[in-house]
């Protein structure tokens, strides 16, 4: 059987940037796919032979044949086309979810399917995606068909990723605790929390920032912007010795990418900041790497021998979240800097992705220890896994000013909710495929880490020890503490008279 790829040759629209000669490659494609895309139109599609190698990570393989791919209940097939017209819009071919429909519509697993979305906050109507396949069983009239696979793959997509039995049942009081480790330090005197050591020795602003920006932001100047970087550089080393490819990825996602990773871009509940349209084609900022890095396999067949994949991010993440009295600081940002941990595995033993996670899992632990943080590891409850994650693990570290657990990293196991959104697929010697499995974590959520260091060195006379593992990053340094001659701020107010200033 002859595999097939594309070169999509683009039209431009009047005053478009021009786009390079020739056709775009099946890796442009992908990208495409990904990031904010020019203005363009796919004006036809011409089959290509590829090599032995086609599946090698530098030449990704899209879906076999342009045609929409087809769903695993034939009658549901025809629904691509409903959506490949939105998608064009916005210059996205994104295929309708390859979701389980067997699993789903048949109604002996429906008690089991409602008490797992009851147990995760409740989001989706299992009832209702039975109720339409059966009306689309009995339709003959073809556009009632069109509407009724159209609400079907609406209602499904809602439907939460299956549960880990270890996985406790209820909110986030019920998280299990598994390991803890190192001990509280024991102040002589009253911690300062880390606003306020980053304005004593004049490492952080995070007051009087709304003049520029706004609320929930800051400043990581001299010794914290330092610490920042020693940081990156720390976790980086430590990821690409153990053999994770180091990627850099786009902050502008399409929606349909963010909303196949299981995070809402529309509505109250969404954390999501979305351009404007008319200005920035139909993007929005990336909440975390984990929306890019799997984008970029949107698509693809993968060889089973490239598995599993491991890739590492740097990228800054933006959030509009809101917070609490004790979110105040740097604790929840609207924008920060993390290290990104993401993984592709194969599901031929079911304990593939398993395996990874706990890989990733022990990867945090490691840089938590080095950095000499008083930690506890979290078993997180149904409620606390959102719509993709089977499995989700959190650490959590010791707050001494606010005097709690924070948490500072997590790493979730998403088994195929994402890869049957984004239809990443594997192929086995004989020619089967399979969807993948994805893993995430945290390496490295920078104002988090700062945060914990800053507050557990602490000194008395106001200086920070800084962890023996970052001082070769940081010059040698040992100790953050007050410089000789401190920049100091006086904030002023422009008085003007009623004519104004006159030239």
């Amino acid at each position: 059987m002859m595999s097939l790829a594309f070169v999509v040759q683009p039209t431009l629209r009047k005053g478009q940037q021009t786009l390079s000669h020739g056709s775009l490659s099946v890796l442009s494609r992908t990208l495409l796919a990904t990031v904010a895309p020019h203005t363009y139109m796919y004006d036809k599609a011409v089959p290509v032979k590829h090599t032995k190698n086609v599946h090698s990570p530098r030449k990704p393989l899209l879906r076999d044949g342009y045609k929409s791919h087809q769903l695993p209940i034939e009658t549901l097939s025809s629904s691509c086309n409903v959506y490949q017209a939105e998608y064009f819009n916005s210059g996205l071919h994104l295929e309708p979810p390859d979701l389980d429909w067997k699993y789903l519509c048949d109604s002996k697993h429906t008690e089991e399917i409602e008490a797992n979305i009851c147990n995760r906050k409740g989001v989706g109507d299992i009832r209702k995606v039975v109720k339409l396949w059966e009306q689309l069983q009995v339709s003959a009239n073809v556009d009632e068909q069109r509407c009724l696979k159209k609400e079907l793959n609406n209602e499904a997509v809602e439907i939460p990723n299956k549960t880990h039995p270890l996985s406790p049942v209820g909110d986030d009081s019920q998280a299990r605790l598994l390991e803890e480790y190192g001990t509280k330090v024991e102040f002589k005197f009253r911690p300062k929390s880390v606003v306020k050591i980053g304005q004593d020795v004049d490492c952080l602003r995070a007051d009087l920032v709304g003049y520029t920006t706004g609320p929930r932001s800051y400043y990581f100047k001299n010794g914290l912007a330092q610490m920042e970087q020693a940081l990156i550089r720390f976790t980086l080393k430590k990821l690409i010795n153990k053999g994770f490819e180091l990627v850099s990825v786009p902050d502008l996602i399409h929606p349909e990418i963010i909303e196949a990773c299981g995070f809402k871009t529309t509505g109250d509940r969404t954390h999501v900041y979305r351009l404007e349209p008319q200005h920035h084609s139909n993007t929005c900022l990336a909440g975390t790497s984990e929306m890019a890095l799997a984008g970029m396999f949107v698509n693809q067949v993968l060889d089973y021998s490239e598995l599993p994949k491991r890739l590492a991010a740097v990228s800054r993440c933006y959030r509009a979240e809101t917070g609490t009295e004790k979110d105040q600081g740097i604790y929840r940002v609207h924008y920060f800097t993390k290290v990104e941990m993401f993984g592709i595995t194969a599901d031929e033993t079911g304990k593939e992705s398993d395996q990874l996670l706990q890989e990733f899992f022990e990867i945090q632990k490691e840089i938590c220890i080095d950095l000499g943080l008083h930690f506890r590891v979290l078993e997180m409850p149904t409620q606390e896994l959102g719509a993709p994650a089977y499995r989700k693990l959190d650490i959590e570290a010791w707050m001494p000013v606010k005097t709690f657990y924070g948490e500072i990293s997590s790493t979730s196991n998403c088994t195929d909710y994402q890869s049957r959104r984004l239809h990443i697929t594997y192929r086995m010697q004989e020619g089967t495929t399979k969807h993948a499995h994805t893993v995430n974590g945290t390496a490295c959520a920078i104002p988090r880490m700062i945060m914990t260091i800053v507050e557990n060195n602490q000194n008395r006379d106001g200086s920070v020890d800084i962890p023996g593992v970052l001082q070769q990053y940081m010059n040698g340094n040992r100790v953050l503490q007050k410089p000789d001659h401190p920049l100091r701020w006086q904030w002023i107010k422009l008085l003007r008279g009623k004519q104004g200033h006159k030239n």
